[in-house]
């Protein structure tokens, strides 16, 4: 591996000498993603570099890992975490402004449930629309912008056939229909062949979706010019005037905070299911979740339909207006 610590941990400690490496270093570096990037992103980072430092050890080149007790801040918790998009909405608007190459994959994401490495190593072999199923058997994975196959899932449980609906077997023919299989036989392939770069996916393609689907800020053509409306991270809220629809929408894309993130299908997909009464082993199952608790603990805290609560006490809605109204004890 040599004196300076090999790329393959991070680029940011790529020119470093391994001696130079201490605890206050990788903790700086630590606390300064973790500003910026998700926990899981930055547990990722640290476990990678952790992993090449480690291999220092043993070469006894270096006395010890300066990754170890390394602390990755938790990060608060907002009201945009983990959003759930309704049903209609994801039907009828967001997959409608979803480029046409790119709207199987975001409906595998919301129709299936898939994570974002499972539905962008999707290939020809896992997939049988006559039987209206996909399996979910590889992912692919991301590190310092470079993609690679793994030819498994996240966990035993990952391993799964999850079934298909009509809608979305529909725009997987048109997509295969159209569009050339890419190396390995990938379904969703860039166009030189290769798997999607989830982080240029998310600035290209995921975010301008939702602006013109009206699910983040807003651009709406004012006379000659097209009006951007948009939200920063303080809460304040900006509106400015672009010559073009693309420049509008692009500077929501870059401004606006939060939004629904791609991940969120996922959590859609199996609020749905849990919200419709399909029942918590057969939710974790298409979810590919170890235990059924995690399913418990995810999903039924989403559910946000009381209808479901009042039908269970046999609420017959009532003419004297006290349908719904709390009760004293």
């Amino acid at each position: 591996m040599g004196r300076s610590c090999a790329r393959t941990c991070s680029p940011h400690w790529g020119t470093w000498q391994l001696a130079k490496i201490d605890h206050l270093s990788v903790q700086t570096w630590i606390t300064e993603l973790s500003r910026r990037l998700s926990p899981a992103t930055v547990a990722e980072r640290r476990r990678l570099t952790s992993a090449v430092l480690r291999s220092a050890v043993r070469n006894r080149l270096i006395a010890f890992n300066p990754c170890e007790d390394i602390k990755v801040q938790k990060r608060r918790r907002r009201d945009t975490d983990e959003q759930v998009i309704d049903r209609t909405a994801f039907r009828q608007r967001l997959l409608p402004a979803v480029p046409e190459r790119h709207r199987g994959i975001v409906g595998v994401a919301g129709g299936c449930g898939l994570r974002w490495g499972e539905a962008a190593g999707l290939c020809i072999d896992a997939l049988d629309l006559d039987r209206r199923t996909l399996r979910v058997i590889r992912t692919v994975i991301e590190v310092a912008g470079h993609t690679s196959f793994k030819p498994y899932p996240k966990s035993t449980a990952g391993r799964r056939t999850v079934p298909l609906p009509g809608w979305l077997v529909t725009i997987l023919r048109g997509h295969l229909d159209q569009y050339p299989l890419g190396e390995g036989d990938l379904i969703f392939a860039n166009e030189v062949g290769g798997a999607l770069r989830r982080t240029l996916f998310r600035s290209r393609v995921w975010r301008p979706s939702l602006v013109r689907a009206g699910l983040l800020g807003s651009v709406i053509q004012d006379g000659d010019a097209y009006l951007s409306r948009w939200v920063d991270a303080t809460g304040q809220r900006h509106r400015e005037r672009f010559g073009t629809e693309p420049a509008a929408v692009k500077h929501v894309v870059h401004e606006h905070d939060g939004g629904l993130r791609f991940h969120d299908l996922r959590h859609s997909y199996a609020t749905w299911l849990v919200d419709d009464g399909v029942p918590p082993n057969m939710v974790q199952r298409v979810m590919g979740h170890e235990r059924s608790s995690t399913t418990l603990d995810l999903y039924t805290r989403r559910t946000a339909d009381s209808t479901r609560i009042l039908q269970a006490l046999d609420d017959e809605d009532p003419d004297d207006g006290t349908a719904g109204a709390l009760v004293p004890a």
